[in-house]
């Protein structure tokens, strides 16, 4: 463990959540904008946050639907739910400084709970993401195929937080860890002569095959029609998803269903949110964790819309809080910054 500290005291990566002062909030903030998302998509949205939400009171004093929109282009927007959710608890109640209080909060999982406690709190708590998951399959020589392999993995890293160095510095062994699965025991050719572990690795020599995974299941296929309709004053029609499902609560163009069975034009054309001369656009590919979704756009124009949503000019529909999907179908038809899918 002393080699993995000192390794790290001179390598450690240089992120703006480690500057400053140690707050609790600002771990569960950064945690949660960190799940199934990288470093590089999170750096430039964590200023917006911390800067709008310094403390748990001002996300809980906040509405969702601002939550939401702040939280566009991260995607997995009930991450951004379960954080307001969690904001108000701790508004309300307080901050838990314990394992088990952090597990109560909305949305926190054993892997948030650890990463806050031990570097929040200073708990002799050992957090397991991706990262750490790798290094100690290889560390521990552990061949079990994930996802069983995870228990065996979580046990070896309870043996590295039980280390007298580890309780001496429980929040740097977490950031000490992440670290050198980000930068020296990668997934693909690991520096295993760099790292500072190399010596007592026992998975070594089988590195870059560990940690095994089943097969993946192929990812299923979805088919949706949206439609962007037009007004004279140059408005476009939004409405919001149902709160429960995929990007829950956020807004869209309107559209149907998404099924595994492509729409026919007849049927999709009775799901318009208005009467109209529609002609498709185009098509784009969107993909999901557990789908691929192909979506067909059609476009109209009518001199008024009584159709029921939001109407947000044209100009700014890039500002609307529009998850990644939807921004790919405004930009198709031009209507936004950035590269068309």
């Amino acid at each position: 463990m002393t080699q993995l500290l000192d390794w790290y005291d001179q390598h450690k990566r240089d992120l703006p959540w480690r500057r400053g002062e140690v707050d609790p909030w600002h771990v569960l903030l950064t945690e949660t904008l960190l799940q199934q998302t990288t470093v590089a998509t999170v750096l430039p949205h964590h200023p917006r946050f911390l800067e709008r939400f310094p403390t748990a009171a001002a996300m809980a004093a906040a509405g969702e639907e601002e939550v939401l929109r702040m939280w566009a282009g991260l995607g997995y927007y009930a991450r951004a739910r379960r954080l307001h959710a969690a904001a108000q608890v701790i508004a309300a109640r307080g901050f838990p400084a314990d394992i088990d209080g952090l597990r109560a909060l909305p949305g926190v999982g054993a892997y948030t709970a650890a990463a806050v406690g031990a570097i929040g709190f200073g708990l002799p708590a050992v957090p397991v993401d991706g990262n750490v998951e790798r290094v100690m399959a290889r560390v521990a020589r552990i061949e079990i195929p994930l996802p069983r392999g995870k228990a065996a993995i979580r046990a070896a890293a309870a043996r590295i937080g039980q280390q007298e160095a580890a309780h001496a510095r429980p929040g740097d062994v977490a950031q000490a860890l992440f670290d050198l699965g980000a930068t020296v025991c990668t997934p693909v050719s690991p520096r295993c002569p760099a790292c500072p572990w190399r010596d007592g690795c026992a998975g070594r020599d089988i590195a870059q095959r560990l940690p095994v995974r089943a097969p993946k299941k192929p990812r299923a296929r979805w088919f949706g029609v949206h439609f962007l309709l037009e007004d004279a004053a140059g408005r476009v029609l939004l409405r919001r998803r149902p709160r429960e499902g995929v990007l829950g609560g956020m807004m869209e163009l309107p559209g149907t269903s998404w099924r595994p069975a492509e729409w026919t034009p007849e049927e999709a054309l009775a799901l318009a949110p208005a009467k109209a001369v529609w002609r498709p656009i185009g098509t784009l590919w969107h993909g999901f964790t557990h789908a691929e979704l192909e979506i067909t756009l059609m476009r109209a124009a009518v001199a008024r819309i009584s159709a029921p949503g939001e109407l947000v000019p044209a100009a700014r529909l890039g500002q609307a809080g529009l998850p990644s999907v939807m921004l790919k179908c405004v930009r198709l038809a031009g209507l936004a910054e950035g590269p068309a899918p």
